[in-house]
């Protein structure tokens, strides 16, 4: 048995297997593909993540934060399903569920955070999934979930 890197190499002259014709050989330097993708072309992910990783500012209890889009946007997210918003909390639901069946484990929520305090609008949702919901944007955000309720 011979390698197929180990052959002897026939003839310029021979032509048969792996040994095109002179005239049909790739010059130096030359392409096989001249219309293929170009060099340092981007594909979709790559786009979506330096897009996603892009920083804005966002004005958080009256201060000014620098803050990635998709962090911005999870924000939004968040504060829309607890407005009410069932679109909003059936789509957050599902990215904490996805995230939960991936095994990702979001930081310590803060100590001073009474999550049982917290204002979690009724969208007949059982305590335990709204409790879940404000441990996970808690956690990923480290503030907490102001009680709208007057004191």
């Amino acid at each position: 048995m011979t390698d197929e890197n180990n052959f002897d190499r026939p003839t310029a002259s021979t032509v048969g297997y792996r040994n095109p014709p002179e005239k049909s050989r790739f010059k130096p330097g030359q392409s096989g593909n001249p219309q293929g993708r170009p060099k340092g072309a981007l594909n979709l992910a790559t786009v979506l993540e330096r897009t996603l990783r892009e920083r804005v500012v966002i004005v958080e209890n009256g201060k000014r934060k620098s803050v990635s889009k998709l962090e911005a946007a999870i924000k939004q997210l968040a504060d829309q399903a607890l407005s009410g918003n069932p679109k909003a909390l059936q789509l957050l639901t599902t990215l904490v569920r996805s995230t939960e069946e991936r095994g990702i484990q979001p930081g310590a929520p803060n100590s001073n955070v009474d999550l049982r305090s917290s204002a979690v609008v009724n969208m007949n949702i059982d305590e335990a999934t709204a409790l879940r919901l404000a441990q996970t944007y808690v956690a990923r955000h480290g503030g907490g979930i102001e009680n709208s309720e007057p004191e």
